[in-house]
C-alpha cells in the first residue's frame, strides 16, 4: 500500500477537539459544553419558510453565488446595520457556513511564501486553512482575562510578506468583542503592508451588556481591503443548516467564486430562501436572541465561579473562558479530558487554539448557548471540583 506522505500539508492536523469531546460526552454521559450548537430550534419564520421552499420544489443546485433573494437580503443586511453599500450581483458569495467562505478566501488570495496575520487563540479551522494554502501563520496572542490587544507583538507579526489579516470578532473562543481603537490599530497595520483584511463576523448579533460590534469595512478607507464573513447558522440557531456568506470588493468575491466551485459547487439549496427570510426578521427578534444568550451566560458564568473556576465573562459569543489554576491545575488540556469523570461535563482545553500553549496552559472553553435547565444542570455537577481532588 503506498504510504501518506508526512509532508502533506494537512499531515500534522489529525481529528479535530471538538470530535474528540463530543465523543467523549457521549461515552461518559456527560452534558456537553465542549461544542458550540444550541440544542434548542431558532425562529418560527425560518423553519416554516425552509419547509416551505423545501414543498415548493427548491430542492435542485441553486445559483452558484446563491439564490438572488438571499443576495439581495444579505446586501440589505449590510445596508440596514452597519450602512454599507453593497452590490448583491458582484459583492457578495453565499457558502457552505463560514468556514467555507474562510477556506475559499484564503485559497484565492494566497500562494506559498504568503503570510496570514491572526490573533490567538484561534478557531481551529484557520490554521488548517492557511496550512492548505501554503502559507505561513504569524499570531499575536489575547491573553486571559481582559484579552486586550498586545500593540508591539501585533507589529511584529507583520512583515512584507503579510498578504492577509484574519480578524475574529466577536471573537471565539474568547469572547472578546473587539474595540474601535484595536481595529484601528489593525487597519493601520494592514494599510501599511498593502494586505487583506479577512473578518469572521459569525456571532456579529451576539453582544451582550451594551457592547457594540464594529465592522471592519465601516473604518475609513476599509471597505475597497476588506472581505467580511458571517452565517445564519450563529444568529438563528441553525448550525446544521451551514449556510454562510461573504461580501467584498469584487474582484475578490470573483476569486472566492472560481474557488468555491471545486470546494463544494454549490449547496444549501432549499435552505437559502429561508435564511433570506430570517434576515429580515424585525429588530426585537434580533435582540431577544442577544438578551436569552446574555442570560444563559451569566446563568454558567455563576455556576462556574461557584466551582471555583476563575472566569473571564464574554462580551459576546456563544463560549466563556474558564481558568482551572485556582484548583491547582496546570495542564487545561488534561483537565478537560478528566472533566467528564470529575463532574461529568465536558468544555474544550483553549491551548489547542494556541501556538503558543502556555498562554493558555489552564484555560477551558465551555458553551452556553444551552437551555437553562441543561446549565443549571451543569452548575450543579461543576460545583463538585471545589470538593474534588483535581
Amino acid at each position: 500500500m503506498p504510504s501518506l506522505r508526512p509532508d502533506a500539508p494537512l499531515a500534522a492536523f489529525g481529528t479535530t477537539i471538538f470530535a474528540e469531546m463530543t465523543a467523549l460526552a457521549e461515552s461518559t454521559g456527560s452534558i456537553n459544553l465542549g461544542q458550540g450548537f444550541p440544542d434548542t430550534d431558532g425562529p418560527r419564520q425560518l423553519l416554516d419558510a425552509a419547509k416551505a421552499a423545501i414543498d415548493g420544489g427548491r430542492n435542485q443546485y441553486p445559483p452558484g453565488p446563491g439564490v438572488p433573494e438571499l443576495l439581495e437580503a444579505i446586501a440589505a443586511h449590510q445596508a440596514r446595520f452597519y450602512g454599507l453599500d453593497v452590490d448583491p450581483a458582484t459583492q457578495v458569495l453565499v457558502t457552505v457556513g463560514a468556514t467555507e467562505a474562510i477556506a475559499a478566501v484564503v485559497l484565492a488570495l494566497c500562494e506559498p511564501g504568503d503570510e496570514v496575520v491572526t490573533f490567538e487563540p484561534y478557531y481551529d479551522s484557520y490554521a488548517a486553512t492557511i496550512a492548505l494554502a501554503g502559507a505561513t501563520r504569524r499570531t499575536s496572542v489575547l491573553r486571559f482575562p481582559d484579552f486586550a490587544v498586545d500593540e508591539a507583538s501585533l507589529r511584529a507579526a507583520f512583515s512584507d510578506r503579510t498578504r492577509i489579516v484574519l480578524l475574529n470578532t466577536p471573537h471565539n473562543p474568547t469572547g472578546k468583542v473587539f474595540t474601535r481603537a484595536e481595529l484601528q490599530l489593525v487597519a493601520s497595520l494592514a494599510r501599511q503592508h498593502d494586505a487583506w483584511v479577512v473578518t469572521d463576523e459569525v456571532y456579529e448579533h451576539l453582544v451582550f451588556d451594551g457592547a457594540v460590534h464594529v465592522p471592519m469595512a465601516t473604518l475609513p478607507g476599509m471597505a475597497d481591503r476588506t472581505i467580511t464573513i458571517s452565517s445564519a447558522g450563529k444568529t438563528f440557531s441553525v448550525t446544521g443548516w451551514k449556510v454562510g456568506w461573504l461580501c467584498g470588493p469584487s474582484e475578490v468575491v470573483a476569486a472566492a467564486r472560481r474557488v468555491k466551485q471545486f470546494l463544494t459547487f454549490v449547496g444549501s439549496g432549499p435552505l437559502q430562501p429561508a435564511v433570506a427570510r430570517g434576515l429580515d426578521l424585525g429588530d426585537e427578534v434580533y435582540a431577544g436572541i442577544a438578551q436569552s444568550l446574555q442570560d444563559k451566560r451569566d446563568l454558567l458564568c455563576a455556576g462556574l465561579v461557584e466551582s471555583g473556576l476563575q472566569v473571564a465573562r464574554p462580551a459576546g459569543t456563544y463560549f466563556v473562558l474558564a481558568d482551572a489554576a485556582p484548583l491547582g491545575v496546570d495542564d487545561g488540556a488534561e483537565f478537560a479530558r478528566r472533566l467528564p469523570q470529575l463532574a461529568r461535563v465536558v468544555g474544550v482545553p483553549v491551548s489547542v487554539f494556541c501556538d503558543d500553549r502556555d498562554a493558555a496552559r489552564s484555560l477551558v472553553r465551555f458553551a452556553f448557548c444551552k437551555r437553562d435547565a441543561v446549565l443549571v444542570e451543569a452548575s450543579r455537577r461543576l460545583a463538585s471540583l471545589r470538593r474534588a481532588s483535581v
